[in-house]
């Protein structure tokens, strides 16, 4: 894992607004050009229109503007409190949004917030049959 990017996950968890859960989530992607995109989670009060960490870092890379080809996600870290001993993965929703600027060997770190403890794994592997632009409507 490339301890820049769990750094700048590390610091986006500490920006987190989550009032509600009280769960604290910090992400950072790298994209193929190799510019660093940070997002943390963002709940209200009319759970679960909140945003995850992943859609929010999906978010500010779409916003930075890059080309297509240099805007897909080469790496992930996300960055939280283990539940019940287990490291915490995208739920999903993020899984999918991942996807849609990744691939199946975009590497998703998974980390405490020490760094301590930390599995990283292929996106094909949390989400084995995505959607794509490609399957039938």
């Amino acid at each position: 894992m490339d301890r820049t990017l769990f750094d700048v996950a590390k610091a986006a968890r500490e920006h987190a607004h989550a009032p509600y859960s009280h769960f604290p989530v910090g992400v950072a992607l790298r994209t193929a050009s190799g510019a660093v995109h940070a997002g943390c989670n963002v709940e209200n009060a009319s759970f679960p229109e909140g945003w995850c960490a992943e859609t929010s870092a999906i978010a500010g890379m779409v916003v930075a503007g890059e080309n297509e080809a240099d805007r897909r996600i080469a790496e992930v870290v996300v960055v939280a409190e283990p539940i019940d001993g287990r490291l915490v993965t995208p739920c999903g929703g993020c899984r999918q949004r991942l996807a849609e600027f990744g691939t199946a060997d975009t590497l998703v770190h998974l980390t405490d917030p020490g760094g301590g403890k930390s599995r990283t794994c292929r996106l094909g592997d949390l989400l084995p049959s995505g959607f794509s632009m490609g399957d039938p409507p």
